[in-house]
């Protein structure tokens, strides 16, 4: 978790094959503990094929079986078929816009919004932004995409800075 938090988490993040692998270990998370994700991630590495959005939606019944019998990863049904059906979309927003970053990061207006919490409890657990993520992200049909989830993303991807400001890494993203 702390080698995560001083290399990766809030850092701007423009490579669109790590932002679906946010996007899916993201949703992977939903009611259940970043921990456990970040624990399993190489994992759902190489189950994802290193989150190759052309490979995974070729993925079919039989290959979704097998992702239900690998003890690796978390074998959640939905969350697997979510993925498939998800990387189909980002492939739909990657044509339309050329990249999925130049879609995604629209909806900050192409700028890290750099918060300036001195605690954790002030952090929301969403916003305007997210909402407006989320809602967007479900009419092109995402799934597994709600509004906190998108938080957590855009926490991720560094399209938020919510380092605490006495944390070095608040003005360390920045840069």
């Amino acid at each position: 978790m702390i080698a995560y938090h001083d290399t990766e988490w809030g850092v701007p993040l423009h490579d669109d094959q790590k932002l679906f692998e946010f996007m899916v270990l993201d949703a992977f998370q939903a009611g259940l503990n970043w921990k456990i994700v970040l624990h399993k991630r190489e994992a759902f590495r190489r189950a994802f094929d290193d989150f190759d959005a052309n490979k995974i939606v070729q993925f079919d019944d039989n290959r979704i079986e097998s992702l239900m019998q690998d003890t690796a990863i978390i074998r959640n049904r939905q969350k697997i078929l979510a993925t498939v059906k998800n990387a189909k979309c980002f492939l739909a927003v990657q044509k339309e816009f050329g990249t999925f970053d130049a879609y995604i990061w629209s909806f900050v207006n192409h700028q890290p919004i750099v918060n300036t919490w001195t605690e954790l409890k002030q952090m929301p657990a969403s916003t305007l932004e997210s909402d407006k993520m989320s809602t967007d992200l479900r009419k092109r049909g995402f799934s597994f995409v709600g509004t906190t989830i998108c938080y957590a993303f855009m926490q991720a991807a560094g399209m938020i800075n919510d380092h605490i400001i006495t944390c070095p890494r608040h003005k360390e993203v920045q840069l």
